[in-house]
Parts: C-alpha cells; sequence; structure tokens
C-alpha cells in the first residue's frame, strides 16, 4: 500500500474552552483565524486562560492529518524539528504511539505551542508560538527522506521559511510525489499570494482549502475560485463546514454532503477531512467516495475537543471507510 510523507510545524496544541469571545477580543486574536505571537505573547494567554479547562495534544496541520491517515492503517512518516524539552519529547512519543515514523531535528530552543481557543459555537482560534517548529531549514533536508514514500502532504503553514517549502516541493516532486498541499490559513494566504500561486502551478496535485482560503487566493467564491484553481492543479478541494465541501476536477464539480453531526470543537475538521480523502485516492476510490470519505472524519472529529478521537471511535469509523471502500469499482490492491 502506499506511503505518506507529512511535513508541517510539530506543534503540541494547548487547547482551551472559552466562555465567549470576550477574551479573544482582549488578546487581539481573530475569531478563527492562526495569529503568530512570540513566547512572552504565548505565555500570557496560557496564564490569561490558566481557570479555564484544558487539554494537551500533539499537533499542528499536516502532523492531524498524518495521524488520521495512521489510524486509518496507511504507513506514515512525518517531518519536523521540536526542541529538546518536555514538550519535544511529549510529540515524538505521541508520533511513536500512533505508528508514525518520526523523522525530527532538534533545536536548543523551546518546543511551538499552539494555543487553540475553542469558542462557545465550536469555532477555533490559535495564537501559534512557531518555536522550534520554524528553525527546520533548507539544509535539514535530503532526497533521501522522500525516497520510498508516494504521497507527499505539507501544510501552508510553513511559508514562513520559503526556501526550505520549495525545496521539500521540488524533492517530492523529483522523486515522483503526488503533492498534495493544504492553505492553512486564510490571514496567511492574503499575505502569500504570489508565492502560494507559483507554488500550486509549479509543484502541486491535491489542492486542500477552505472557502475563505479560495477568496483571499482567487478573490472568488469557492465554484469560481475553484474552477479557476483547477486550471492550475489536478484536484481542488474546498471545505465548506456545515455546508460540505466541493471537489473541482477536470472543470467537474462534485458536492459532497456534511456528515451529521453534533459540534463541539472544530479543531482538525479540515485536517482529518484530507485523511479521509488521500486514504480514498490510496485505496483508488472515485473522488465522490474520497470526499465522503473525508466528510465522516471531519464529521466525528468536531464531536470531540481537540483533534483526537477514542480507539473506539477509530474503530467505528474504519468500519464505516472499509463499507464506503467496498463500494468504490476500482480499489487499488495492496
Amino acid at each position: 500500500m502506499s506511503k505518506v510523507l507529512g511535513m508541517g510545524n510539530a506543534l503540541v496544541d494547548i487547547i482551551t474552552q472559552l466562555k465567549d469571545d470576550k477574551l479573544l477580543e482582549s488578546f487581539g486574536l481573530p475569531k478563527g483565524s492562526m495569529t503568530l505571537v512570540d513566547l512572552d505573547t504565548s505565555n500570557i494567554i496560557h496564564a490569561g486562560t490558566a481557570g479555564y479547562k484544558k487539554q494537551k495534544a500533539s499537533g499542528g496541520s499536516a502532523a492531524n492529518t498524518i495521524h488520521g491517515l495512521a489510524h486509518l492503517g496507511i504507513n506514515t512518516g512525518f517531518i519536523g524539528k521540536v526542541g529538546n524539552d518536555e514538550l519535544g519529547r511529549f510529540f515524538q512519543k505521541d508520533m511513536k504511539n500512533s505508528h508514525i515514523q518520526p523523522i525530527l531535528f532538534r533545536s536548543v530552543n523551546e518546543t511551538g505551542r499552539a494555543m487553540a481557543l475553542v469558542s462557545p459555537d465550536s469555532e477555533r482560534t490559535f495564537a501559534t508560538f512557531l518555536g522550534a517548529a520554524v528553525e527546520l531549514t533548507v539544509d535539514d533536508l535530503s532526497s533521501d527522506i522522500f525516497r520510498d514514500y508516494d504521497y507527499f502532504y505539507i501544510e501552508g503553514y510553513l511559508v514562513q521559511n520559503k526556501p526550505m517549502m520549495e525545496k521539500a516541493l521540488r524533492l517530492a516532486v523529483n522523486q515522483n510525489l503526488t503533492v498534495c498541499l493544504d492553505l492553512s490559513s486564510y490571514n496567511i494566504v492574503e499575505q502569500e499570494r504570489e508565492f502560494f500561486f507559483s507554488l500550486i502551478k509549479n509543484y502541486v496535485d491535491v489542492l486542500f482549502a477552505n472557502e475563505e482560503e479560495v477568496q483571499a487566493l482567487t478573490g472568488r467564491d469557492a465554484e469560481e475560485g475553484s474552477s479557476e484553481l483547477n486550471k492550475m492543479v489536478n484536484t481542488v478541494v474546498v471545505k465548506m463546514g456545515a455546508r460540505g465541501s466541493l471537489i473541482r476536477l477536470k472543470n467537474d464539480l462534485i458536492t459532497i454532503e456534511p456528515r451529521r453531526s453534533k459540534p463541539i470543537d472544530t479543531t482538525g475538521a479540515g485536517d482529518l477531512y484530507a485523511s479521509g480523502f488521500i486514504y480514498g485516492l490510496i485505496r483508488g476510490c472515485d473522488p465522490e467516495t474520497c470526499g465522503r470519505m473525508g466528510s465522516a472524519l471531519a464529521g466525528r472529529i468536531i464531536e470531540f475537543i481537540g483533534a483526537k478521537m477514542t480507539e473506539s471511535s477509530w474503530e467505528n469509523l474504519r468500519r464505516e471507510i472499509n463499507s464506503m471502500e467496498s463500494a468504490c469499482r476500482n480499489i487499488q490492491p495492496d
């Protein structure tokens, strides 16, 4: 079976449930966005939410997607950088416990962490201190890392180091990997439109984005924007939350209904959607089935706090996904 290599900011999520959105305003954080902060600001937010319910989990967008694929039985690896500290050891242990091959470089600085602030309506806002994660460099990457993998999944958050991000994509393409890019956050896309256009044109096979990111990149809505992007990339997937998703390929538009669920926290919904979609691609399923697999995972994860589910929930999801897979006409053999 195909193997998937992920690359992204290696972060530990500190997930906090808010009573209202007043704290977001006091911290100057736009609701639903990802804002980069320094260590002092991260500590201030941590202290300012001291009385709130919190939990900790290894995270980062690409890492969440890789975790999802690993739980579906796909052989996976993950490239990232962490500190030689408690959070770094926590991150690596969590990867190994999920049967993911950690390709982690070490830094003298602290492991990055994302303060994930969850509003009562389940929307999440991130205040992210990148720490060691941002120190992943061009020199850390070599073609040997990409050997023996078939898919490469990379998050747009890595745009803070453009030469490193482009080298990773170039190495993946040179090794004939199928390249999947998630745009990650609308405010980052707004700042780096031309660079993202360049990456999409030159390296990407499957593009994941939400409506706001498509708008930020193209200035158009999901349908028109995905059509424009489909001229540059084979497959465009637009995640639309409670309204489902759109899949655009070869000028065909496929609409995927959302899974019925009782949302508590949207953290990881887009990441787990990508897990299901890529799993379907690996198994040779048609695009609609891939989208339904993604929707199944996204709809389930939002019923939990954070981007991790219980093993019993994964068992149920695997049965559901296997049933969808059995209905595919062209299942790829192991």
